[in-house]
């Protein structure tokens, strides 16, 4: 099971040193783009997740999950 602290984490360590990068509070219902993620941080993230906890998210998946909150869902295991 992914916790939004582990997401959190693992985006915070994909962002590196992008200080525009906001992830304090409820961050989970905000679109990638909004929160300063374009496709390179967000393939970074999902690869933080697999090294970390073995989470896979493919490709295609991916493009197709607009916030945190529907990673997580699919992650876990409910419809996005």
């Amino acid at each position: 099971m992914l916790t939004t602290e582990q997401l959190r984490a693992a985006m915070i360590a994909s962002a590196g040193e992008d200080e525009s990068i906001n992830l304090d509070g409820d961050f989970t219902t905000t679109d990638f783009t909004e929160l300063g993620f374009d496709s390179l941080a967000l393939m970074e993230t999902c690869a933080h997740l697999k090294r970390a906890h073995g989470i896979v998210i493919p490709d295609e998946t991916l493009w197709d999950l607009t916030t945190p909150e529907q990673l997580m869902r699919w992650v876990n295991g409910a419809p996005a």
